[in-house]
């Protein structure tokens, strides 16, 4: 593309989708590769391009949301959001589901917006910034919400866990924990990689403790992911650990990429996909 890649890809409805750090999306044609468009942005993209209906979401480093149009890349509406005077590297990724976008922010907050105008559905602070620093005021939501059903889980860094109402913003549950990786859920439990690497089971019910595991302390832990039986997570070192559902124990180890796993494992149709940062790409089964 000759372009400098810093976000994706996202896909969908015929797009593979690139945020660059020119402040540019790029969009490709999923069937040949070739430019179907390409729109500049306010700023530099550091989370991955998310497909509505009809358009392109796109959350920016300087705390804009835009949507432009899928056919041509045109701008539909922009939610300004100032950001803090410091921050961690990284964006949120919003996610689209029944109308609304869901976008966290570096101020700890969570709003809602309409996906066909961008109006604010409802905002809500999951974190309050505390302390006499900068440094420990920080509460970015980094990792991506997941929206399951009419609910909405979330995780801020110096901040808390929570569970909302996706039609309200009223808050379900509420846990005091630090995580700038994100969460995992299945029919039950949230999982959570806090941020010295305990990785955590919380009942999606009441956010009470289920497990805790604290083997992979400091090992900078990926977003934690259910895959059938287990939940997989990847580490600095390039290993990827399958931890069991029920009790948090480590099930199976290989090593992925000696270079570390930063990227989130996804799971299609039982198959696990893990890509690490060395550029090697591996799909599991469980056997």
């Amino acid at each position: 593309t000759g372009v400098a890649v810093s976000a994706g890809p996202g896909a969908g409805e015929g797009l593979v989708l690139l945020g660059t750090s020119d402040a540019e999306v790029l969009a490709l044609n999923a069937a040949d590769g070739s430019v179907a468009w390409q729109a500049a942005v306010s700023s530099e993209i550091l989370s991955v391009p998310q497909l509505g209906l009809d358009n392109v979401i796109v959350q920016t480093a300087d705390g804009n949301v835009a949507a432009l149009d899928a056919a041509d890349g045109s701008q539909l509406w922009v939610y300004d959001r100032s950001v803090p005077v410091l921050t961690l590297r990284g964006t949120s990724t919003p996610a689209v589901r029944h109308g609304v976008v869901i976008a966290g922010f570096s101020n700890g907050k969570l709003v809602a917006l309409s996906e066909d105008q961008g109006f604010v559905v409802w905002e809500t602070s999951v974190a309050i910034p505390k302390g006499r620093s900068e440094l420990e005021r920080i509460v970015d939501i980094d990792g991506s919400p997941v929206i399951v059903g009419t609910a909405v889980y979330v995780t801020t860094f110096q901040g808390s866990v929570a569970v909302l109402d996706i039609q309200s913003g009223d808050l379900g549950w509420k846990r005091d924990m630090s995580s700038h990786t994100g969460l995992g859920v299945d029919f039950s439990q949230v999982y959570v990689s806090d941020d010295q690497s305990h990785v955590w089971a919380l009942s999606r019910s009441s956010g009470a403790s289920e497990w805790k595991l604290d083997e992979l302390e400091y090992r900078q832990l990926t977003v934690p992911v259910p895959f059938n039986d287990y939940v997989a997570v990847g580490d600095l070192e390039g290993y990827l650990h399958l931890l069991s559902r029920y009790d948090g124990r480590v099930a199976a180890r290989v090593r992925v990429d000696s270079k570390g796993i930063r990227g989130q494992p996804v799971v299609q149709q039982d198959v696990l996909y893990v890509y690490g940062n060395g550029g090697k790409l591996v799909a599991y089964s469980i056997q």
